[in-house]
């Protein structure tokens, strides 16, 4: 089996921010994870990459809070919707 894309996704939020969602489903579970999705889900503000989800071989799931990476349990890729935009609507919130 190869690796099915099932997000491609850009939404521009304003003229200054944008987030982009990119999911595959992959053969198998990328080192690290117990789930057999390969994600990166990334807000931008003019430029800067401010909040990111992803997970690579080696980390695994985790989340980027501007300079602060954090563990990120992953439960669904619906939970992890929700998670990024809960945290994109946060992001916003703080200034």
């Amino acid at each position: 089996m190869d690796a099915e894309r099932l997000l491609d996704d850009r939404y521009v939020l304003d003229e200054r921010s944008f987030a982009e969602m990119v999911v595959w489903r992959v053969p198998q579970a990328v080192p690290g994870c117990s789930h057999d999705l390969k994600y990166r889900l990334a807000y931008l503000v003019e430029g800067e990459c401010v909040l990111r989800y992803d997970n690579e071989a080696g980390k695994g799931d985790h989340r980027h809070w501007g300079d602060r990476e954090t563990e990120y349990t992953f439960v669904s890729l619906e939970a992890l919707q929700a998670d990024f935009w809960t945290d994109v609507d946060g992001w916003e919130k703080r200034k």
